[in-house]
């Protein structure tokens, strides 16, 4: 059954929106099985994507995962960053593999690709879209402060990417820093903690994210391992689910490799009848060319067909177009091309020698 593969960066509502498309299959009577990180590491740890060789292992697990429920009775969902276009090419050599259709649906947050819950009147000025990230100050004892008492903002901007365009940047750092519980504004909105929640329940923090911004390679839909791709801006619009049924449901698998697949059962002495028939052919047409003229048509032994003869052919001319020949009907070994072999030679001969 068909892989749906979700990326986009944290707090982009990807966990939502596999949710959401679970729950909608599921209604169908559709069996969906949903692989994500938390599912193969026991509990989410944003800090696999701080180290590389731990990272590596985590999207060795999540391709094993995914190999092993494909299959032709459920539907896989795999809920993660999947930020790496070689990585998504992997799932997409699974699915052509497994024979099975496969979507990408692209998340990202309104705010910017690496934009946090904002800051209650950070939209006044319009013309500015930044990212907002917050930690609590420790006091001396390791314990966070109150909320309200002391918050160090730091604000990293980028520009706001939405679906490969980008906006106009804005200064690189910005540092706000206010003081007093009775006028400390409200931290998060209701609506983005509500997503962040949802999506996550850890916490990654701006260094790592901003790691995470610079690493990420968008999808784009000209590459076949990234179509047919569905990108959703913000959690308000709504899921595309007619287009993704016809293309999980309807739509072709794509083409299996040909280096994927088994190659047809060859008898133990293909090789040398081929070698026998061919040597029959460039011996007989040697001999008949003796006696023959040009535009005569050459009958040659084991063979229904003719060749018609222009020129005096050389033996080395004809031995190097015999061993083209077997190099290539080596690469396709078929039982049952042998009784064809005499005149599928012939017609090789005639299309290279004239």
């Amino acid at each position: 059954m068909p892989l749906v593969v979700f990326c986009g960066l944290p707090y982009s509502g990807k966990s939502r929106r596999a949710e959401e498309l679970r729950a909608a299959l599921a209604a169908e009577g559709r069996g969906v099985y949903v692989v994500d990180d938390a599912s193969v590491l026991g509990a989410e740890d944003p800090t696999v994507y701080g180290d590389s060789a731990r990272e590596k292992a985590l999207r060795g697990a999540l391709r094993a995962s995914v190999e092993r429920h494909l299959s032709r009775h459920d539907v896989v969902i795999l809920d993660s960053l999947n930020y790496i276009k070689g990585f998504r090419y992997e799932l997409y050599c699974l699915a052509r593999a497994a024979r099975t259709p496969l979507c990408l649906v692209y998340c990202i947050r309104p705010g910017g690709p690496n934009a946090l819950p904002q800051v209650a009147g950070a939209n006044d000025n319009p013309g500015l879209n930044v990212s907002v990230s917050w930690r609590p100050r420790a006091e001396k004892d390791g314990r966070p402060l109150a909320a309200g008492s002391s918050v160090l903002r730091e604000l990293h901007t980028l520009g706001s990417v939405v679906n490969g365009s980008a906006q106009a940047d804005v200064p690189k750092e910005l540092e706000l820093e206010k003081t007093g519980a009775t006028e400390s504004p409200a931290l998060v909105t209701p609506e983005s903690e509500k997503s962040a929640k949802h999506a996550s329940s850890a916490f990654y923090s701006p260094e790592l994210l901003e790691a995470l911004t610079l690493r990420f390679e968008a999808p784009d839909s000209r590459n076949r391992w990234d179509r047919p791709l569905f990108t959703l801006v913000g959690l308000e619009e709504p899921l595309p689910l007619a287009e993704i049924r016809f293309a999980l449901f309807e739509n072709q698998a794509p083409p299996p490799h040909q280096s994927t697949q088994s190659q047809p059962l060859a008898s133990g002495s293909f090789l040398h009848q081929l070698d026998q028939v061919t040597s029959q052919v460039l011996a007989g047409l040697m001999e008949a060319q003796k006696s023959a003229v040009p535009g005569d048509l050459l009958t040659l032994p084991g063979t229904t067909e003719h060749l018609l003869f222009t020129r005096p052919f050389t033996m080395a001319e004809l031995s190097r177009l015999r061993r083209q020949f077997i190099s290539y009907t080596k690469m396709h070994p078929n039982n049952e091309n042998l009784p064809q072999l005499a005149n599928m030679f012939l017609q090789y001969l005639s299309q290279s020698l004239h």
